[in-house]
């Protein structure tokens, strides 16, 4: 009797040894987000597939079992949408009482995550934005509790401006689109502009119309003549006219912007720093259908920097893991070339940009002959002495 109680006395404390700790990360997103819908012409000619970002997470978690089986631990990932963020506050909630989730990947815009943000600051969550790019959440509206992986529109222009240094194209003509974000993104190009030495010749805005009368700003030629310039800079979100630009100019110049040579966060075509084998893991988790897009990235890289915590402390204390993401030591490897960290003034991921045609990787910025004292990738959106967060 005395050895049969032993040995159930051992076979549970082997057992008991070796269980896997759970450990669930949260995705919070809309249903049917618009910014991710299929873009077609109205002959249906498909210019985007659509896409869910969720994706870019999920190539992430298969990776999360080899570091769970070293660490003994099983992570899971907790995909939820909902028609608002009164929803996912719910769902939050829920997440954050059954299952302990502390880390959530948030798929918000700007104008919905600042408020969902600021509404769980006295948490001890960490919030990880993978979508908006809105320099605000970077700046007069930044949160302790919120780390931005996806670049500020400011870090993509400010890449795509220092390019335009290099080659000595001072002179843009800037046209611009009829939405929204197509005149932030040409207000952003244009500050990033000048603060690399450059200057708009002038700015001229696209009318997607076929009325004859308006045809001075419909015409791409017309539209582009009358001045000179080194270089023309579209803001085009939907390409609704930005892929005609090119060799239908009214001068032979290099076009960039939404179109020609595009500033990104991430591209398929890039063959340098282990970019390939993760494109083709990319693929393998979406059977080929789409290629890798900035989105899929951020939300691969939030999983991964969460991976990266837990393997350097093997612990699942938040704030040993919270140190381990922003303390100052802190080296994120994104694929890019450069360790990437989140800058301690407002928890921007600080990381490369890539400058890229449809299919090739022009360059990689900063570029080598912009320099700062502290870290190179400081060239690339607001430092710490112009930023307005305080957190």
């Amino acid at each position: 009797m005395r050895v049969l109680v032993v040995l159930l006395v051992v076979l549970l404390a082997s057992a008991t040894a070796g269980a896997q700790q759970e450990v669930t990360f949260g995705y919070l997103g809309l249903a049917k987000d618009p910014r991710y819908a299929r873009l077609k012409t109205y002959t249906n000619l498909v210019l985007r597939p659509a896409i869910d970002p969720v994706d870019g997470a999920m190539t992430a978690m298969r990776e999360a079992r080899i570091v769970g089986r070293a660490l003994k631990m099983k992570f899971a990932l907790e995909v939820v949408r909902e028609r608002d963020t009164e929803g996912l506050l719910a769902a939050f909630e829920k997440l954050y009482a059954e299952r302990d989730a502390r880390f959530f990947l948030v798929d918000l815009p700007g104008e919905a995550l600042a408020p969902f943000a600021a509404a769980l600051r006295d948490r001890d969550v960490l919030l990880f934005n993978v979508s908006a790019m809105d320099p605000e959440l970077r700046g007069e509206k930044c949160q302790a509790n919120l780390l931005h992986v996806i670049p500020s529109r400011t870090q993509i222009t400010d890449g795509l401006a220092q390019f335009l240094a290099q080659k000595q194209w001072y002179e843009v003509l800037v046209l611009v689109g009829p939405r929204e974000e197509d005149r932030l993104f040409a207000d952003s190009f244009v500050t990033s502009l000048r603060r690399f030495g450059g200057k708009v010749v002038d700015r001229r805005e696209f009318l997607p119309t076929n009325d004859p009368r308006a045809r001075e700003r419909n015409n791409v030629r017309l539209l582009t003549s009358g001045v000179d310039y080194d270089a023309i800079f579209v803001a085009d979100s939907r390409t609704e006219f930005g892929r005609f630009v090119p060799y239908n100019a009214y001068l032979p110049r290099p076009v960039v912007g939404s179109i020609g040579l595009v500033p990104s966060a991430w591209h398929w075509a890039s063959e340098r720093f282990g970019s390939p084998q993760l494109n083709q893991r990319f693929e393998r988790q979406v059977k080929k259908k789409r290629k890798m897009t900035d989105f899929d990235w951020a939300a691969w890289a939030a999983v991964r920097s969460l991976l990266e915590a837990y393997t350097r402390t093997r612990s699942t204390d938040f704030a040993t893991l919270r140190e381990a993401l922003l303390g100052e030591e802190v080296r994120l490897d994104v694929y890019k070339g450069a360790p990437a960290d989140f800058r301690p003034w407002n928890r921007q991921l600080r990381q490369p940009i890539l400058l890229h045609t449809s299919d090739a990787v022009i360059a990689y910025a900063p570029l080598p002959q912009f320099l700062h004292a502290r870290n190179n990738l400081d060239t690339l959106g607001v430092d710490e002495p112009m930023s307005a967060c305080k957190l």
